[in-house]
């Protein structure tokens, strides 16, 4: 259970067509915030609280949102389009996330709502999530005093809140507990809209520890099979009844392009949040125990208490798994004035097959070592606070695999791939590009990279001609990107380092100009030859004339911006050097169960900026 959250009311709103195409009012909820509004209307008569809108409503306001605030998120800071009251005149990006709507009293879809008065009708907060097609709006419980707090931020005329102030959206959202649990809701139904609800990956070794037919088949690929519950007294322990079980955990919806299940998700409430409040959001769980039902053999002493995200004791063969997976993100300019930038975001992913409701405790190895930057917890783990060196996880395994940790951290070992890509353009539609990469320099067995890439996109020149051969591996070329694949199936690099060039040149297809009128083009064209002294900025304030504007959701994607985005997996251990040790992992009550722990690390963005060219970066403060 999410301590401290419940939910008014959800919506999801398709964006395309700007409708709400499901929602969910929670009467016992709204009642608890009726009675509020009813104490703090006695106390104070400034403060008006609207009750729930219609659908109609809501979705007339989101859109009249998206047009204030110019697109889903809005501006996210002030701005000069910004109006007193918004979002965006709050002036902290957190706004783009946790938003306001404001309820107009017609339901005109032609009303800008440029007459309504700004601290009058107003939905907050609002936890906002984009997935797909679609927008996750959720509605959290919050004191009335919070939402006045709100009002008097967003009247302010002051811009930001103040250095060294205390009062800001920031710090009052800090202090609300249901923000954590609307976003938790809002993601675990954009996670089944998107089909996206497949359980977190754990991998085993080859090692014959395991033993059995299970091994030969699945080595060293992640397990998909969930824990084999306690079958129900209808289903027994007939093979069908099996079958069942297993059929479950495949008909998680797999396409991110499904349609939306109104049924599903109506079944999903029903068993996760009947009441408002959530009680457990994982989609296997629930699909486990509409399957299996619940069995009253071998129930667990009265003097334990079964927690909601272990509705089934396990029952077989005991043994626990650990793997760690590391995503690296990283910007490379390979320039003096732009430091490279560098992060890793890990997590612990879990699985305990074990009879019973044991604990489960192990001391965390690398902390201080791994830079660590943040970090959160399964809801099932107790951390007592003992200093960043001697952390002490407790928890009670939940049924299946899951996440039992998340943090991010810094790159302990260095970048897994350094180097540099440099593209110069001799022509409007010619270039010739250089690749100098090291790879794993500095890293020692059992590290081991299975397979690195990098791929030049060009999504908006077509590809005509290439040339170019690496000094390893191999090349792969279509219409609107160059790949090379520097080591690939069947080979890995382990142990060693690897240091590779790529020089070549590329042709693209002429550009396809937007004439405003052939004498217009021209003068246009004749006037940038003359003032731009440098042939390289022409060429590339020619190219940009002809690319679409930036989108606002992506502010960094300017389009004309060239660079290299690397892919690669690594295999043996963790790269912040975050680690478990096998043998200092306690069950309590004791049992004789096999522990194993893995670790894989995984390319996120990582980007090769061109060094002749623009790029973006961030200063450091």
């Amino acid at each position: 259970m999410q301590s401290g959250c419940s939910v008014r009311a959800l919506w999801i709103i398709n964006n395309n067509q700007d409708n709400v195409v499901f929602s969910r009012r929670f009467p016992v909820v709204e009642k608890q915030w009726c009675s509020s509004a009813y104490k703090s209307g006695n106390e104070s008569t400034d403060l008006d609280l609207p009750r729930l809108p219609t659908d109609q409503q809501l979705s007339n306001a989101f859109t009249r949102r998206k047009r204030r605030e110019g697109s889903t998120r809005g501006y996210g800071i002030r701005v000069a389009q910004s109006t007193k009251g918004s979002d965006s005149w709050v002036d902290d990006p957190i706004a783009r996330h946790i938003i306001s709507l404001r309820l107009s009293q017609q339901d005109d879809d032609d009303d800008d709502g440029d007459n309504e008065q700004p601290e009058k009708n107003i939905l907050w907060p609002i936890a906002l999530h984009t997935k797909s097609l679609y927008s996750i709006l959720v509605l959290p419980l919050v004191n009335p005093r919070e939402m006045k707090d709100y009002l008097t931020l967003s009247r302010r005329s002051d811009c930001g809140p103040a250095v060294g102030e205390d009062f800001s959206l920031s710090s009052l959202l800090l202090n609300i507990s249901s923000i954590t649990g609307a976003f938790m809701v809002a993601h675990a139904f954009a996670d089944i809209i998107s089909g996206d609800t497949v359980e977190p990956e754990v991998v085993v070794s080859a090692s014959p520890s395991v033993g059995g037919l299970f091994d030969s088949l699945t080595g060293s690929i992640g397990i998909s099979s969930r824990a084999k519950p306690v079958a129900a007294p209808l289903a027994s322990s007939s093979p069908s009844g099996a079958a069942t079980s297993g059929s479950t955990s495949s008909d998680a919806p797999k396409s991110g392009s499904r349609l939306l299940d109104r049924d599903l998700l109506r079944n999903f409430i029903a068993s996760a949040m009947p009441f408002g409040t959530p009680l457990d959001l994982s989609l296997s769980n629930i699909f486990a125990m509409k399957a299996n039902g619940f069995s009253s053999a071998d129930p667990p002493p009265q003097e334990l208490k079964q927690p909601a995200w272990k509705p089934y004791l396990y029952k077989g063969k005991q043994r626990l798994l650990f793997t760690i997976h590391e995503t690296v993100n990283a910007a490379m300019y390979d320039r003096d004035e732009i430091p490279d930038n560098v992060s890793v975001a890990g997590q612990i992913n879990c699985r305990a097959e074990l009879e019973g409701l044991p604990d489960v405790s192990f001391p965390l190895a690398g902390l201080s070592t791994a830079h660590i930057e943040a970090i959160s917890f399964h809801p099932c783990a107790q951390v007592p606070a003992h200093g960043i060196d001697k952390q002490n996880i407790v928890f009670l395994p939940p049924f299946g695999n899951f996440v039992l940790m998340r943090y991010q951290a810094g790159c302990g070992l260095g970048p897994p791939v350094k180097g540099f890509y440099q593209l110069s353009m001799v022509s409007e539609d010619e270039g010739a590009f250089l690749f100098k990469v090291h790879l794993m320099e500095g890293y020692k067995s059992p590290l081991s990279m299975e397979f690195c890439t990098i791929t030049m996109p060009f999504p908006r020149r077509r590809i005509v001609a290439f040339d170019g051969t690496p000094s390893a591996g191999t090349v792969l070329t279509t219409e609107h990107s160059v790949e090379w694949r520097i080591l690939g199936s069947g080979r890995s690099l382990s142990g060693k380092s690897l240091e590779a060039t790529f020089p070549g040149t590329i042709k693209f297809s002429p550009l396809q100009s937007k004439r405003r009128g052939d004498g217009d083009e021209e003068e246009s064209e004749g006037e940038g030859a003359e003032n731009v002294v440098n042939v390289e900025d022409f060429l590339v304030e020619k190219m940009n004339k002809d690319l679409p504007a930036v989108e606002l959701e992506e502010p960094f994607c300017w389009q004309a911006y060239d660079y290299a985005k690397v892919s690669f997996k690594i295999a043996g251990a963790s790269v912040s050097r975050m680690s478990i040790d096998t043998k200092s992992v306690n069950i309590y009550p004791t049992t004789k169960s096999p522990v194993e722990f893995s670790a894989q690390v995984t390319s996120g963005d990582y980007i090769l900026w061109n060094t002749l060219g623009k790029a973006p970066s961030a200063a450091v403060l």
